[in-house]
C-alpha cells in the first residue's frame, strides 16, 4: 500500500457511519438490509458506505443466493491503522525469524551468478526473501505500468505473471488500473 492508500485509508474512516459499520462487521458478518436495520439507514446508504470501505479493502463480500453477506476485513485494518506509525522508519526485515545468513543462503541458492532467479520457492518464507531482493531495483514513489514491471520481472525469470501476482499477494506493491506502486516495507508481508 502506498501513502496515497493510506490516506485513503484514513478518509474512509472519517466518517462515524463507516465506523460504526465496522464496529458491527467485527461481531460477525451482515447483509446489508441487517446492517441498514440495526443502524436505522436506507440501504442506498449503506451500499455507499460500503463501496467506500470496499475501495480501501476493510471489507470482505460472500454471496449466498441474491445476499451479498459482509464482513470485516481485520488483516488489512490492522495493517493500515499501524502502517502510519511505520513510516519513516526504514527498510524492515520480511521475516523476522530469518537472520542476515538465511537471507544470503537463501539468496545464494535461488539466484544464479548472473543474477537470474533460477525457481520461485515454494516455501513461503523462501518466497518472501527472494520477492523481497527482487524489488530493490524497483523505486518508491514511482508509477509502473504492467509492461514495465512485467519487463523488469522477465529479466529475472520467463514466469514473470506470477511474480508479479506474487507482488501483489504479499503486499509489496500496490495495484490499481494496471499501474503498479511500490508499498512501504512496513506493509510488506511477514513470513
Amino acid at each position: 500500500m502506498q501513502l496515497t492508500l493510506i490516506v485513503e485509508f484514513h478518509k474512509a474512516l472519517a466518517d462515524l457511519t463507516r465506523i460504526r459499520i465496522l464496529a458491527l462487521l467485527k461481531q460477525g458478518p451482515l447483509h446489508g438490509q441487517a446492517i441498514a436495520g440495526k443502524l436505522s439507514l436506507t440501504p442506498p446508504t449503506i451500499t455507499h458506505h460500503m463501496s467506500r470501505l470496499r475501495d480501501v479493502g476493510l471489507i470482505k463480500e460472500r454471496r449466498d443466493k441474491n445476499t451479498i453477506y459482509f464482513s470485516l476485513n481485520e488483516n488489512v485494518l490492522e495493517s493500515c491503522a499501524t502502517a502510519i506509525l511505520s513510516i519513516g522508519k526504514g527498510e524492515k526485515n520480511m521475516d523476522m525469524s530469518v537472520t542476515a545468513e538465511e537471507r544470503e543462503a537463501i539468496i545464494n541458492n535461488f539466484f544464479s551468478a548472473d543474477g537470474k532467479l533460477k525457481t520461485i520457492p515454494a516455501q513461503r518464507k523462501k518466497r518472501l526473501v527472494v520477492l523481497s531482493h527482487l524489488v530493490k531495483g524497483l523505486e518508491f514513489g514511482k508509477i509502473y505500468s504492467e509492461k514495465e514491471i512485467s519487463d523488469y520481472l522477465r529479466s529475472y525469470h520467463p514466469d514473470y505473471a506470477t511474480l508479479r501476482r506474487e507482488l501483489i499477494i504479499h503486499q509489496f506493491m500496490y495495484r490499481k488500473d494496471g499501474r503498479y506502486e511500490m508499498n512501504p516495507p512496513e506493509l510488506w508481508s511477514q513470513g
